[in-house]
Protein backbone atom coordinates (compact mmCIF):
# COMPACT_ATOMS: atom_id res chain seq x y z
CA UNK A 1 0.00 0.00 0.00
CA UNK A 2 1.25 3.46 -0.91
CA UNK A 3 0.88 6.56 1.26
CA UNK A 4 2.23 10.02 0.62
CA UNK A 5 2.42 13.26 2.58
CA UNK A 6 3.36 16.72 1.39
CA UNK A 7 4.53 19.09 4.14
CA UNK A 8 4.86 22.85 3.71
CA UNK A 9 7.71 24.75 5.35
CA UNK A 10 8.77 28.39 5.70
CA UNK A 11 12.03 29.00 7.54
CA UNK A 12 13.45 32.44 8.38
CA UNK A 13 16.65 33.38 6.62
CA UNK A 14 19.58 35.12 8.21
CA UNK A 15 19.48 38.87 7.54
CA UNK A 16 21.28 40.18 4.51
CA UNK A 17 20.69 37.31 2.06
CA UNK A 18 20.06 38.96 -1.31
CA UNK A 19 19.25 37.07 -4.51
CA UNK A 20 19.74 39.18 -7.62
CA UNK A 21 16.96 41.74 -7.19
CA UNK A 22 15.31 40.86 -3.88
CA UNK A 23 16.11 40.16 -0.25
CA UNK A 24 15.18 36.60 0.72
CA UNK A 25 13.44 36.71 4.10
CA UNK A 26 12.21 33.10 4.27
CA UNK A 27 13.10 29.82 2.57
CA UNK A 28 9.86 28.29 1.46
CA UNK A 29 9.16 24.86 0.08
CA UNK A 30 7.74 21.39 0.58
CA UNK A 31 8.90 18.06 1.96
CA UNK A 32 7.71 14.91 0.22
CA UNK A 33 7.30 11.72 2.27
CA UNK A 34 6.60 8.47 0.41
CA UNK A 35 5.83 5.14 2.11
CA UNK A 36 5.36 1.72 0.53
CA UNK A 37 5.77 -1.84 1.83
CA UNK A 38 7.46 -0.72 5.03
CA UNK A 39 9.96 1.51 3.19
CA UNK A 40 10.05 5.29 3.11
CA UNK A 41 11.67 8.10 1.20
CA UNK A 42 12.03 11.85 1.62
CA UNK A 43 12.63 14.69 -0.80
CA UNK A 44 12.69 18.48 -0.74
CA UNK A 45 10.93 20.71 -3.27
CA UNK A 46 12.09 24.30 -2.88
CA UNK A 47 12.09 26.58 -5.95
CA UNK A 48 14.65 29.36 -5.54
CA UNK A 49 13.21 32.84 -6.17
CA UNK A 50 14.87 34.72 -9.03
CA UNK A 51 16.50 31.50 -10.27
CA UNK A 52 13.82 28.80 -10.61
CA UNK A 53 11.49 28.87 -13.59
CA UNK A 54 8.56 27.81 -11.37
CA UNK A 55 6.95 29.54 -8.41
CA UNK A 56 6.31 28.08 -4.97
CA UNK A 57 2.60 27.80 -5.77
CA UNK A 58 3.20 26.08 -9.11
CA UNK A 59 5.58 23.61 -7.48
CA UNK A 60 3.01 22.74 -4.81
CA UNK A 61 0.27 22.13 -7.36
CA UNK A 62 2.54 19.98 -9.54
CA UNK A 63 3.72 17.96 -6.54
CA UNK A 64 0.15 17.23 -5.47
CA UNK A 65 -0.79 16.14 -8.99
CA UNK A 66 2.18 13.74 -9.11
CA UNK A 67 1.53 12.33 -5.63
CA UNK A 68 -2.16 11.70 -6.31
CA UNK A 69 -1.24 9.58 -9.34
CA UNK A 70 1.52 7.75 -7.50
CA UNK A 71 -0.81 6.96 -4.59
CA UNK A 72 -3.18 5.26 -7.05
CA UNK A 73 -0.41 2.93 -8.25
CA UNK A 74 0.61 4.85 -11.35
CA UNK A 75 4.31 5.50 -12.11
CA UNK A 76 4.11 9.14 -13.27
CA UNK A 77 6.74 10.70 -15.51
CA UNK A 78 9.09 13.24 -13.97
CA UNK A 79 7.53 16.65 -13.51
CA UNK A 80 8.48 19.31 -16.04
CA UNK A 81 9.24 21.62 -13.11
CA UNK A 82 12.88 21.07 -12.03
CA UNK A 83 12.43 21.50 -8.28
CA UNK A 84 9.50 19.08 -8.25
CA UNK A 85 11.30 16.55 -10.42
CA UNK A 86 14.38 16.66 -8.20
CA UNK A 87 12.61 16.48 -4.85
CA UNK A 88 10.32 13.64 -5.85
CA UNK A 89 13.11 11.70 -7.55
CA UNK A 90 15.11 11.85 -4.29
CA UNK A 91 12.12 10.54 -2.35
CA UNK A 92 11.64 7.71 -4.83
CA UNK A 93 15.37 6.89 -4.76
CA UNK A 94 15.33 6.68 -0.96
CA UNK A 95 12.17 4.59 -1.04
CA UNK A 96 13.76 2.14 -3.45
CA UNK A 97 17.12 2.07 -1.65
CA UNK A 98 18.91 3.61 -4.63
CA UNK A 99 20.33 6.72 -2.94
CA UNK A 100 23.48 5.62 -1.09
CA UNK A 101 23.77 6.63 2.55
CA UNK A 102 27.47 7.60 2.37
CA UNK A 103 27.92 11.34 2.00
CA UNK A 104 30.57 13.96 1.27
CA UNK A 105 30.10 16.50 4.03
CA UNK A 106 33.14 18.54 3.03
CA UNK A 107 32.20 22.08 2.11
CA UNK A 108 33.89 24.71 0.00
CA UNK A 109 33.65 27.73 2.32
CA UNK A 110 31.98 30.79 0.85
CA UNK A 111 34.27 33.75 1.48
CA UNK A 112 32.97 37.23 2.13
CA UNK A 113 33.81 40.07 4.43
CA UNK A 114 37.14 41.47 5.52
CA UNK A 115 40.08 40.01 3.50
CA UNK A 116 42.39 40.01 6.54
CA UNK A 117 39.91 37.88 8.51
CA UNK A 118 39.47 35.59 5.51
CA UNK A 119 43.21 35.04 5.23
CA UNK A 120 43.40 33.91 8.85
CA UNK A 121 40.41 31.60 8.39
CA UNK A 122 41.71 30.08 5.16
CA UNK A 123 45.23 29.63 6.53
CA UNK A 124 43.78 27.46 9.32
CA UNK A 125 41.93 25.13 6.94
CA UNK A 126 43.06 21.53 7.03
CA UNK A 127 43.56 19.32 4.03
CA UNK A 128 42.78 20.55 0.54
CA UNK A 129 42.24 24.30 0.66
CA UNK A 130 39.43 25.14 -1.73
CA UNK A 131 37.24 28.19 -1.20
CA UNK A 132 34.62 30.12 -3.15
CA UNK A 133 34.35 33.86 -3.73
CA UNK A 134 31.37 35.64 -5.24
CA UNK A 135 32.52 38.30 -7.69
CA UNK A 136 30.54 40.76 -9.77
CA UNK A 137 28.71 42.29 -6.81
CA UNK A 138 31.16 45.20 -6.55
CA UNK A 139 33.62 46.82 -8.91
CA UNK A 140 35.51 44.28 -11.02
CA UNK A 141 38.84 45.89 -10.12
CA UNK A 142 38.09 45.47 -6.40
CA UNK A 143 37.18 41.83 -6.97
CA UNK A 144 40.44 41.24 -8.81
CA UNK A 145 42.46 42.81 -6.02
CA UNK A 146 40.71 40.73 -3.32
CA UNK A 147 41.25 37.49 -5.24
CA UNK A 148 44.89 38.36 -5.82
CA UNK A 149 45.44 39.15 -2.11
CA UNK A 150 43.93 35.82 -1.04
CA UNK A 151 45.96 33.78 -3.51
CA UNK A 152 49.15 35.61 -2.57
CA UNK A 153 48.61 35.28 1.18
CA UNK A 154 47.64 31.59 1.17
CA UNK A 155 50.03 29.84 -1.24
CA UNK A 156 48.23 26.45 -1.22
CA UNK A 157 44.76 27.95 -1.74
CA UNK A 158 42.62 27.16 -4.78
CA UNK A 159 39.64 29.41 -5.49
CA UNK A 160 36.33 28.86 -7.23
CA UNK A 161 34.82 32.14 -8.37
CA UNK A 162 31.27 32.94 -9.43
CA UNK A 163 30.27 36.00 -11.43
CA UNK A 164 26.71 34.99 -12.42
CA UNK A 165 27.10 36.58 -15.87
CA UNK A 166 27.63 39.97 -14.24
CA UNK A 167 30.30 41.47 -16.46
CA UNK A 168 30.65 42.86 -19.89
CA UNK A 169 33.95 41.82 -21.44
CA UNK A 170 35.72 45.07 -20.59
CA UNK A 171 34.89 44.66 -16.89
CA UNK A 172 35.96 41.01 -16.92
CA UNK A 173 39.28 42.12 -18.37
CA UNK A 174 39.54 44.73 -15.62
CA UNK A 175 39.17 41.94 -13.07
CA UNK A 176 41.83 39.78 -14.73
CA UNK A 177 44.27 42.69 -14.91
CA UNK A 178 44.57 42.69 -11.12
CA UNK A 179 45.15 38.94 -10.76
CA UNK A 180 48.82 38.03 -11.03
CA UNK A 181 49.31 35.74 -14.06
CA UNK A 182 51.38 33.43 -11.82
CA UNK A 183 48.32 32.87 -9.60
CA UNK A 184 45.71 32.32 -12.30
CA UNK A 185 46.25 28.56 -12.44
CA UNK A 186 45.04 28.43 -8.82
CA UNK A 187 41.65 29.68 -9.90
CA UNK A 188 39.93 26.33 -10.40
CA UNK A 189 37.30 28.10 -12.46
CA UNK A 190 35.31 31.31 -12.75
CA UNK A 191 31.61 30.59 -13.26
CA UNK A 192 30.06 32.46 -16.19
CA UNK A 193 32.13 35.68 -16.06
CA UNK A 194 30.40 37.43 -18.97
CA UNK A 195 26.88 37.98 -20.20
CA UNK A 196 27.27 35.68 -23.20
CA UNK A 197 28.94 32.32 -23.66
CA UNK A 198 31.00 33.69 -26.53
CA UNK A 199 32.45 36.48 -24.39
CA UNK A 200 33.18 34.07 -21.53
CA UNK A 201 35.02 31.66 -23.84
CA UNK A 202 37.08 34.48 -25.32
CA UNK A 203 37.89 35.75 -21.81
CA UNK A 204 39.14 32.30 -20.76
CA UNK A 205 41.33 31.92 -23.85
CA UNK A 206 42.80 35.42 -23.58
CA UNK A 207 43.49 35.46 -19.82
CA UNK A 208 44.26 31.82 -19.02
CA UNK A 209 41.59 31.89 -16.28
CA UNK A 210 39.47 28.74 -16.62
CA UNK A 211 35.70 29.10 -16.64
CA UNK A 212 32.76 26.90 -15.70
CA UNK A 213 29.24 26.77 -17.06
CA UNK A 214 26.44 27.22 -14.52
CA UNK A 215 23.41 29.10 -15.86
CA UNK A 216 24.28 27.85 -19.35
CA UNK A 217 23.72 24.25 -18.25
CA UNK A 218 20.04 25.14 -17.85
CA UNK A 219 19.72 27.02 -21.14
CA UNK A 220 17.65 25.35 -23.82
CA UNK A 221 19.81 23.76 -26.47
CA UNK A 222 23.04 23.97 -24.45
CA UNK A 223 25.52 21.22 -25.28
CA UNK A 224 28.19 20.03 -22.85
CA UNK A 225 31.44 19.55 -24.74
CA UNK A 226 35.18 19.96 -24.41
CA UNK A 227 36.09 23.58 -25.12
CA UNK A 228 39.35 25.44 -24.67
CA UNK A 229 39.33 27.29 -21.36
CA UNK A 230 36.33 25.41 -19.91
CA UNK A 231 37.13 23.36 -16.81
CA UNK A 232 33.80 22.38 -15.31
CA UNK A 233 30.04 22.48 -15.19
CA UNK A 234 28.12 23.37 -12.05
CA UNK A 235 24.95 21.39 -11.39
CA UNK A 236 22.31 22.79 -9.05
CA UNK A 237 19.82 19.90 -8.96
CA UNK A 238 16.92 21.99 -7.64
CA UNK A 239 17.26 24.14 -10.76
CA UNK A 240 18.20 21.31 -13.14
CA UNK A 241 15.69 18.51 -12.49
CA UNK A 242 15.50 14.85 -11.62
CA UNK A 243 18.28 12.66 -10.30
CA UNK A 244 18.31 10.80 -13.62
CA UNK A 245 18.83 14.05 -15.53
CA UNK A 246 21.61 15.12 -13.15
CA UNK A 247 23.33 11.75 -13.60
CA UNK A 248 23.16 12.15 -17.35
CA UNK A 249 24.71 15.62 -17.23
CA UNK A 250 27.51 14.40 -14.97
CA UNK A 251 28.24 11.45 -17.26
CA UNK A 252 28.42 13.67 -20.35
CA UNK A 253 30.69 16.16 -18.55
CA UNK A 254 33.08 13.47 -17.34
CA UNK A 255 33.22 11.93 -20.81
CA UNK A 256 34.17 15.36 -22.17
CA UNK A 257 36.98 15.67 -19.61
CA UNK A 258 35.16 18.28 -17.52
CA UNK A 259 34.70 18.39 -13.78
CA UNK A 260 31.10 18.28 -12.53
CA UNK A 261 30.36 20.13 -9.30
CA UNK A 262 27.19 19.51 -7.28
CA UNK A 263 26.07 22.84 -5.84
CA UNK A 264 23.26 24.02 -3.58
CA UNK A 265 20.33 26.32 -4.25
CA UNK A 266 20.01 27.24 -0.56
CA UNK A 267 18.23 24.01 0.37
CA UNK A 268 17.38 23.16 3.97
CA UNK A 269 19.52 20.72 5.94
CA UNK A 270 17.40 17.83 4.63
CA UNK A 271 18.06 18.80 1.04
CA UNK A 272 21.73 19.55 1.69
CA UNK A 273 22.37 16.16 3.30
CA UNK A 274 20.85 14.52 0.21
CA UNK A 275 23.07 16.64 -2.06
CA UNK A 276 26.08 15.51 0.01
CA UNK A 277 25.05 11.89 -0.58
CA UNK A 278 24.58 12.51 -4.30
CA UNK A 279 27.99 14.19 -4.52
CA UNK A 280 29.73 11.26 -2.81
CA UNK A 281 27.93 8.87 -5.15
CA UNK A 282 28.26 10.63 -8.51
CA UNK A 283 31.21 13.06 -8.14
CA UNK A 284 33.44 11.47 -5.46
CA UNK A 285 36.61 13.21 -6.64
CA UNK A 286 35.10 16.70 -6.40
CA UNK A 287 34.24 18.68 -3.27
CA UNK A 288 30.63 19.85 -3.63
CA UNK A 289 29.55 23.47 -3.18
CA UNK A 290 27.22 23.16 -0.20
CA UNK A 291 28.26 25.95 2.17
CA UNK A 292 24.78 27.49 2.55
CA UNK A 293 23.47 25.77 5.68
CA UNK A 294 23.91 28.77 7.97
CA UNK A 295 22.02 31.13 5.66
CA UNK A 296 18.83 29.66 7.16
CA UNK A 297 18.05 30.06 10.87
CA UNK A 298 16.80 26.49 11.35
CA UNK A 299 17.65 23.02 10.13
CA UNK A 300 14.76 20.86 8.96
CA UNK A 301 14.04 17.28 10.14
CA UNK A 302 17.54 15.99 9.35
CA UNK A 303 20.59 17.55 10.95
CA UNK A 304 23.80 18.36 9.09
CA UNK A 305 26.56 16.53 11.02
CA UNK A 306 28.21 18.74 13.59
CA UNK A 307 25.90 21.71 13.10
CA UNK A 308 24.53 23.51 16.16
CA UNK A 309 21.79 25.34 14.21
CA UNK A 310 18.44 24.45 15.85
CA UNK A 311 16.21 21.89 14.13
CA UNK A 312 12.51 22.10 13.28
CA UNK A 313 10.69 18.77 13.34
CA UNK A 314 7.70 17.45 11.42
CA UNK A 315 5.34 18.36 14.24
CA UNK A 316 6.06 22.02 13.51
CA UNK A 317 5.15 21.77 9.81
CA UNK A 318 1.83 22.18 8.04
CA UNK A 319 0.49 19.26 6.00
CA UNK A 320 -0.36 20.51 2.51
CA UNK A 321 -1.69 17.19 1.25
CA UNK A 322 -1.77 13.56 2.37
CA UNK A 323 -3.21 10.27 1.12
Amino acid sequence: MRTATLYRFSLPMETGVVLRYQRLKTRDGFLVHLQENGQQGWGEIAPLPEFSQETFEQAGEAAMTWLKQWHLGVEPDDSELPSVAFGISCAVAELQGKLPEEADYRKVPLCNGDPDELIVRLSKMRGQKVAKVKVGLYEAVRDGMVVNVLLEAVPDLVLRLDANRSWRRVKADGFAKYVNPDYRNRIAFLEEPCRTQEESLAFACDTGIAIAWDESVRDEGFKIEAQKGVAAIVIKPTLVGSLAHCRQLISVAHNAGLEAVISSSIETSLGLTQLARIAHWLTPATIPGLDTLELIQFQLVRRWPGSTVPVKGLDELEIAWCS
